[in-house]
């Protein structure tokens, strides 16, 4: 048998169930901008309330999360548990859109949170279920390429929604029907999964899987999109009889200090495109466009860039560039010299949002891989849910903290704070030493098969010798 054939763990009728999550990504970059939209121009909610509305959804997320793929290990479906979050999701979706008071949305957000949370740990364990363990790394990359892919694509659809269809009609009832719109994705992908999966026949623990389960990355930064990073939050308070080596424990102390600023800045940054840079609401769609299609369209090269060059400068690099872009959102002369909700201002935003959503793509990958090979192959699944732990414990308190912050002391003092808070995490991984290892040139397999050729008949060069000095290609340990 041909082991570059895709062979499932049985017979499958088809692949196509891997697309019931393109709907449901739609969904979610339709919803992202539009809840806290939503509940400011329909209920007009305050900075902090609108936070905290953004923030619901993933607090509920984090025990659920646990809580659904443990039970799905205990129980003989892992289907219907799917097909049940869909289908969950965007009955809380419609809800979330025909509530009638502010503390009602509010509560249908906690309820869409706890729904969604299904759909990580037990999709991903079905995918690596029923595929070949072969094509394990490339079909959870297609499935952060469906994510990403879907969110742009709902993104560019709620802007065609604000502002071409619903041009003239008021715009609470544009939004409304845009979220009801959201739901009924949600439902189709509960549809396509009910039609397209089969129950896998074999069961895989999820422990023994855990670094690749770790390494489905998202490609878009946003709180709602924390359901990936809490999968194994648990991590936190188990106890463990080995301790965290110091350079772990530093690079962790780094990552949850720098996700604590990242969203003290994205937290109330809709509010800020709505009330202080007075954009409409189709500009705030255009905005999130630019950011999701930039980290959409960057993530793969970005992988490329890193495994080229040292993790840990690709990691610096990007935290200077994403620095530098936060401190723009604040230069108060492009806001005076385009005018306040002007298609100028709006194109000014929206070139720094796609810039920060390309240093999102190589900060998200970078970040990873450093870990990766700070903590060796023995530690990875540990290291990689104590990361997801730390970023999705630091997301949620730096939402609710740079929300606080903005309707306390207003958007400069907010984010000002913010920048200051990445520079001390970025400050934390100086310290970390690192070796890394340069990939090999086209011409290293033929020096190395030389190398060998020649070790047969004479003696060990010993490292420091002028012979012994490695050429260019030839994998070279080096400090960083």
């Amino acid at each position: 048998m041909d082991i570059k054939t895709r062979t499932p763990i049985r017979p499958s009728s088809s692949d196509l169930w891997f697309l019931a999550y393109l709907p449901l990504a739609i969904s979610d970059g339709i919803a992202t901008p539009l809840i806290p939209l939503l509940a400011l121009q329909h209920y007009n909610a305050g900075a902090f309330a609108v936070t905290i509305i953004i923030a619901a959804s993933a607090m509920s997320q984090v025990p659920f999360t646990i809580l659904w793929g443990n039970l799905s290990d205990r129980v003989a479906h892992r289907k219907f548990f799917l097909v049940g979050s869909f289908l969950a999701t965007g009955v809380s979706l419609i809800a979330i859109a025909l509530a009638t008071s502010l503390i009602s949305y509010f509560w249908w957000n906690v309820v869409e949170g706890l729904t969604m949370a299904a759909s990580a740990p037990i999709g991903t364990m079905l995918l690596l279920e029923t595929r070949h363990k072969r094509w394990w790394p490339q079909d959870i990359g297609f499935f952060g390429l469906i994510s990403g892919l879907g969110t742009t694509a709902g993104l560019g659809l709620g802007f065609i929604w604000m502002f071409v269809i619903g041009l003239h009609s008021p715009v609470v009832s544009v939004m409304t029907g845009l979220l009801v719109l959201a739901g009924c994705l949600a439902l189709l992908s509960a549809g396509i999964a009910w039609a397209w999966i089969e129950e896998p026949a074999v069961r895989l623990d999820r422990r023994n899987v855990a670094d690749l389960v770790n390494l489905h990355r998202g490609v878009v930064e946003r709180l709602r999109r924390v359901r990936a990073r809490v999968l194994n939050i648990i991590d936190l308070t188990r106890a463990s009889d080995e301790s965290l080596p110091r350079r772990e424990m530093l690079f962790l102390a780094a990552l949850g200090v720098m996700t604590v600023g990242f969203e003290m800045f994205y937290g109330p940054f809709p509010v800020f495109l709505w009330q202080d840079a007075n954009f409409s609401d189709a500009s705030v769609f255009i905005v999130y466009l630019g950011a999701s299609a930039a980290s959409t369209a960057l993530f793969f090269h970005s992988g490329k860039a890193v495994e080229a060059h040292s993790p840990k400068l690709v990691f610096l690099e990007s935290l200077g560039g994403r620095l530098l872009l936060m401190l723009l959102f604040l230069w108060g002369p492009a806001y005076i010299l385009f005018g306040l909700g002007s298609p100028a201002l709006v194109g000014w935003v929206t070139l720094l949002n796609c810039l920060m959503g390309v240093t999102w793509a190589f900060i998200s990958t970078a970040s990873t891989l450093f870990l990766v090979r700070l903590v060796g192959r023995s530690n990875r699944g540990r290291a990689l849910g104590l990361y997801n732990a730390v970023a999705g414990a630091g997301g949620l308190f730096g939402t609710l903290l740079g929300g606080y912050l903005y309707a306390t002391d207003g958007v400069h003092f907010a984010y000002a704070l913010a920048a200051v808070i990445v520079v001390g995490g970025a400050a934390l991984l100086l310290p970390i030493p690192y070796h890394v290892f340069s990939l090999p040139h086209p011409s290293a397999h033929r020096h190395r098969s030389l190398r060998s050729a020649r070790a047969t008949s004479a003696p060990r060069i010993h490292v420091g010798s002028s012979e012994g000095t490695p050429s260019p290609g030839v994998l070279i340990r080096g400090p960083r």
